[in-house]
């Protein structure tokens, strides 16, 4: 290679070079999702060892899992709008610096409160990640292969979900739980490691009036989010005084945020950004099926308990069936998106969560573990494919400037979805079920409580479907009126063309 950095006339070492730039790359970036993922699912099983070391009670135990959480949902789009002023390799690297320095933190805490802040702290490391690591992939990959990749971030999300239990089990039987911590430090090592060795470099910063960072916007999204996420979890499923007042507070605070975002001179989310109506609906349908996928591990274990009488062991092998799909469904999800476009695929895996939904919504508890499986293993292929797709849609054409906000935005919407299904629609697992507690339900009456829940479900979907379409007729007809409201996030959404058919970008040299 030149001393410029520039490759030799007539080779083809450059060609080579970027691709294994962009496989490394990929590597650091799916690094990065599994460690967040993992982050989640890995602490939930050890909750009730916490309880018996702290000697503290469940509704204590449970901000372990609930602080992490939190910090994600309050923090991702800020941390995702800071990484488009700064510079998001940057503030990657920062971010998993936090997390493994954060998880060290909680594996040594003496007490449980210190456990419980190391873990909020592990939970802003986790936010970076999430938000920026799909703002990472229109930097690091050709557009043609937008699809594959999103896929693949999409596989080791559902690796790090179905790693963390049976992980966190055999850490915990072997060295104790706060190995279920330790563990991230050296993987952690590792993901800061390829990241800074590979992810492409930073563009130069901007120095333009609208690059100031919104702080009076990112306090007031991140109280509202927190409201609102408080209200969906404690009581662990009453809902009360305190439910509803931070409910009012949420609402107050939407209010509020939407006021502040059309006066200050550099807003966090753009006003105009709504005005989108094909991102509108990608992110509203992704809370939608993300609703219904926390459906099904909610009230999955208690359907399996009390209709089927299966024990705990056979329940963790049965639950761990959709992670696993999940994560053989990604990649080849990624490779019909690149093939087929989003728009087809997308309707597609929303066919397929709605079939399977409607398969539950009519099992008859007879049919056993098998007839269980079939519409969960349609709902989580559908569920792998929907994502590669809707994260394609949404992330394909989005100026450089705002990767970071928008990618924050839609892991959002999933957020609030799995807050929601855990919320929302336990409750009315538990009102069908007409139990007073449904730990105690008769096999009976638990199953008909699936088919009544997952009947809201198939409707969620049902309306996703409807949002979609919608959605893309208004985008479709701004464009042709050329009202200029597509202008905001590209135009390369409203095409129902395969993403392979469209002009290959250059990813930016690694550092």
């Amino acid at each position: 290679m030149k001393r410029d950095g520039s490759a030799p006339t007539g080779s083809n070492f450059e060609g080579g070079e970027r691709t294994r730039s962009v496989r490394w790359s990929l590597i650091g970036l799916s690094l990065s999702m599994l460690l967040s993922a993992l982050g989640t699912s890995i602490a939930n099983v050890g909750l009730p060892t916490l309880a018996d070391v702290f000697q503290a009670p469940f509704q204590d135990v449970q901000w372990v899992v609930l602080a992490y959480l939190l910090a994600i949902t309050a923090l991702i789009v800020g941390v995702g709008r800071l990484g488009d002023i700064v510079g998001r390799r940057r503030l990657l690297l920062g971010g998993v610096a936090v997390f493994t320095l954060a998880s060290g933190l909680s594996g040594l805490a003496p007490t449980l409160w210190l456990l419980i802040v190391a873990r909020a702290a592990q939970g802003l490391g986790a936010a970076v990640m999430m938000a920026l690591t799909m703002a990472f992939v229109a930097e690091t990959v050709p557009k043609a292969r937008t699809g594959s990749a999103m896929g693949l971030l999409g596989t080791m999300s559902a690796i790090g979900t179905a790693l963390g239990p049976p992980l966190g089990g055999a850490l915990i039987a072997g060295f104790g739980w706060r190995a279920l911590f330790l563990i991230n430090v050296p993987l952690g090592i590792l993901t800061y490691g390829v990241a800074r060795r590979h992810l492409p470099a930073d563009r130069k910063a901007t120095t333009r009036a609208d690059a100031r960072f919104d702080v009076p916007g990112t306090l007031v999204l991140a109280s509202t989010l927190t409201a609102y996420a408080l209200a969906m979890t404690i009581g662990r499923g009453h809902f009360g005084l305190l439910n509803g007042v931070l409910l009012l507070a949420a609402a107050l605070g939407v209010g509020a945020f939407a006021m502040i975002e059309t006066k200050v001179a550099s807003p966090l989310i753009r006003p105009t950004t709504f005005r989108d109506p094909a991102l509108s609906s990608n992110l509203i349908t992704n809370g939608l099926v993300s609703t219904v996928m926390m459906t099904t591990l909610v009230v999955g274990p208690f359907y399996l308990t009390r209709a089927l009488g299966l024990d705990p062991a056979v329940i963790g092998l049965v639950m761990a069936v959709g992670p696993v799909v999940a994560a053989i469904s990604g990649v080849p999800a990624g490779r019909f998106v690149d093939r087929f476009g989003a728009r087809p695929v997308t309707l597609a895996g929303l066919a397929a969560v709605a079939t399977g939904a409607v398969g539950l919504s009519t099992l008859p508890a007879t049919l056993g573990i098998p007839g269980y499986l079939a519409p969960i293993v349609i709902v989580t292929a559908g569920y792998a494919f929907f994502q590669a797709a809707n994260n394609t849609a949404v992330m394909a054409d989005v100026p450089p400037d705002r990767r970071g906000v928008i990618s924050g935005m839609l892991n959002l919407s999933r957020n609030l979805g799995l807050v929601t299904g855990a919320s929302v629609m336990g409750a009315v697992f538990s009102l069908a079920s007409a139990a007073s507690d449904i730990a105690t339900a008769s096999p009976e009456a638990a199953a008909s409580a699936m088919r009544v829940t997952f009947a809201v479900a198939a409707g969620l979907i049902l309306l996703a479907v409807a949002i979609a379409v919608l959605g893309r007729a208004f985008a479709l007809r701004s464009a042709s009126s050329g009202d200029g409201s597509e202008i905001e996030h590209g135009e390369g959404r409203l095409a129902s063309a395969p993403v392979a058919r469209k002009p290959a970008s250059t990813p930016d040299p690694p550092r």
